[in-house]
């Protein structure tokens, strides 16, 4: 790859990194005051963010797999790292088939979504049959009983920024 291109998927990074920092201080802004719309919004917008980065780093084309494994290589970054995982975004990015496959294989009356509730540590586990929750207090996402900590994926992203700033220009 050439090194033009190397330094435009740098950028691209620093920039979704800067995004998804944006948006978990809106996130915890929503402590102080809570407003549940700034909540889900700030967690899509961190989300993606951290999914436009794993696309660049592990890409899905074959034609693209040598660009990931070489971005990879240039920024130190774990083939497992938490980032490599794009679960959650999905989740988030096909919620309308999430819902679909679920009256299709449950039906059932219970149907609990965008819950925001700092109690999920002490009452246990989300039920399956809540689908998004967030716990402020742990910084943990769950749908359907996955859960992902935000604060891990933000300092994922953080580590694999700091090491994009070792190529930015004097």
């Amino acid at each position: 790859m050439e090194t033009l291109a190397e330094m435009v998927f740098i950028g691209e990074i620093v920039q979704q990194a800067k995004i998804a920092k944006l948006a978990s201080e809106r996130l915890r802004a929503t402590n102080d005051h809570f407003d549940e719309l700034e909540v889900w919004s700030s967690i899509q917008s961190i989300l993606a963010a951290a999914a436009n980065v794993s696309k660049i780093l592990w890409p899905s084309r074959k034609l693209s797999t040598e660009r990931g494994m070489r971005l990879r290589r240039l920024l130190n970054v774990d083939d497992d790292n938490l980032l490599a995982d794009r679960k959650f975004r999905n989740h988030f990015e096909h919620y309308d088939e999430r819902i679909e496959d679920w009256f299709i294989k449950h039906g059932s009356a219970v149907y609990r979504d965008s819950i925001v509730n700092s109690f999920g540590s002490i009452w246990g586990n989300n039920p399956p049959n809540d689908h998004r929750a967030y716990n402020p207090v742990t910084q943990t996402l769950t749908f359907r009983g996955e859960s992902v900590d935000l604060a891990a994926l933000l300092n994922a992203l953080e580590e694999i920024r700091h090491e994009c700033l070792r190529f930015a220009l004097p």
